[in-house]
């Protein structure tokens, strides 16, 4: 199995995906019950989760494809382009709805305000990424690329398209070094919340509630955003040194672990009623475990690129 034949496995999770958790959030309105706004909110940002591994694998198989002269570059690229731009939108309307989560966790009421912008957010990742999967489909079934007959594939400006986008990066020599500064503050700052909050769920400084620690969490999220968006400055810039990268695989790999750890952390019960003075059960210790694991590996994979696989 190749990261092509994983592409194909994952690449419809966005769009399907999205229109369930788009059903779920219509129908929780209509219903006003918080617990399925809950389950559709959660959906969405486990959706957004996978899109990571969904796209970046895209990545490597748009790299072999380049070595394939019968495919049409050209609706190859159309499709790169549909796709970050579907990616993007996910990740905003995912990290709406974890807000959502977090905040009604922390008050009981669900902000009717940010339902309403997890909706929209959701509805725009949806039509998106359906266009994206429509282009994916014309790389080999030609028969149905009407776009290519009026020539509108070709008509985007280079300043939205990936390769567009990725010129842009390289040609500026500051936006490099100043995505890897900010990429590393990220990090520190993600690490620092997560070991703070799993190492309550763990045991560690009973005389404080894990809810106080619950408040930090906001700071990891901001990490995670920052570092998505450098992460992604450096894919779209140099697909080369990610596309087969067995590093860069599993560090998406434990990102999506870590990802899950946060949205645990976020929502579940087990950790929320761990009060001061109080030790977590045994099920809410291996989460926290496993949250500190994953992202130390998340951190040791995405040094070892240039040793374990071909980056740089």
């Amino acid at each position: 199995m190749t990261m092509t034949h994983i592409h194909l496995l994952l690449n419809h999770i966005p769009t399907i995906g999205t229109a369930l958790a788009l059903g779920l959030l219509v129908i929780s309105f209509f219903r006003r019950n918080d617990d399925l706004r809950r389950v559709s909110l959660e959906v969405v940002y486990v959706i957004a989760l996978m899109t990571f591994p969904a796209y970046l694998s895209g990545v490597s198989a748009q790299q072999i494809l380049i070595e394939h002269p019968d495919i049409n570059q050209v609706f190859v690229d159309a499709h790169q382009d549909a796709a970050l731009w579907s990616f993007l939108f996910m990740q905003i309307s995912g990290a709406a709805a974890w807000l959502a989560l977090w905040k009604y966790r922390r008050t009981a009421r669900m902000s009717q305000a940010l339902m309403a912008t997890v909706l929209l957010l959701s509805t725009l990742a949806f039509a998106v990424s359906a266009r994206a999967a429509n282009l994916g489909g014309e790389i080999r079934h030609t028969e149905i690329a009407a776009e290519a007959a009026t020539g509108e594939l070709a008509t985007d400006p280079a300043w939205i398209t990936a390769k567009g986008l990725g010129r842009a990066i390289t040609d500026r020599v500051y936006v490099w070094p100043a995505s890897e500064a900010l990429h590393f503050i990220g990090l520190f700052l993600i690490f620092g919340v997560v070991l703070l909050v799993n190492l309550r769920m763990l045991g560690f400084m009973q005389s404080i509630a894990f809810s106080a620690f619950h408040r930090l969490l906001p700071w990891a999220a901001l990490g995670l955003a920052v570092n998505t968006i450098t992460g992604m400055i450096f894919v779209t810039a140099t697909p080369d040194q990610y596309g087969q990268n067995i590093s860069f695989l599993w560090k998406i790999v434990f990102l999506v672990v870590a990802g899950l750890s946060l949205l645990y952390a976020t929502v579940f019960e087990g950790p929320w009623h761990v009060e001061a003075g109080k030790s977590a059960p045994l099920r809410v210790k291996i989460a926290g475990a496993t949250a500190i694991l994953s992202w130390g590996l998340v951190m040791y994979f995405g040094r070892m690129l240039p040793f374990l696989g071909n980056a740089f």
